[in-house]
């Protein structure tokens, strides 16, 4: 006897979604998220800009002093072992602005780090303060 073979419609009511927090590290119960997905999407965004100068990988790596197959590894993710502030020292000689914005967070939520790209700019006033001198 042939089993009959579920259609995709079948397929797809038999399927389980659940949603995610926003950060697949958080649901993948990593102790450090919050810096872990930070260091991911400042390596998007490294990719992006290596992408955007229209340079090869090895260019690149000459450019950031890395060997080709380390920012191969590293464009894949594998961003172990690098500090967030080396991938921002990457960001700044592919000649990309840092700007770092520290806010007072709400009473009923931990404080937290956030990426925020160039296509996202944080929704914030912008204002200088200048504390005595």
């Amino acid at each position: 006897m042939r089993k009959k073979t579920k259609t995709y419609e079948e397929k797809l009511a038999d399927t389980r979604i659940e949603f995610g927090s926003g950060n697949v590290f958080a649901d993948l119960g990593f102790d450090n998220a919050e810096e872990m997905l930070a260091k991911a999407q400042l390596v998007s965004e490294i990719h992006k800009a290596i992408k955007k100068k229209k340079l090869t990988q090895t260019e690149a790596a000459e450019v950031l002093g890395l060997t080709q197959p380390k920012l191969s590894i590293l464009l894949k993710g594998q961003f172990k072992g690098y500090s967030t502030d080396r991938l921002i020292r990457f960001l700044r000689i592919l000649g990309q602005d840092i700007d770092i914005f520290v806010t007072p967070k709400s009473r009923n939520r931990q404080a937290h780090l956030h990426v925020y790209s160039s296509a996202e700019k944080p929704s914030f006033p912008m204002v200088a303060k200048s504390y005595g001198a």
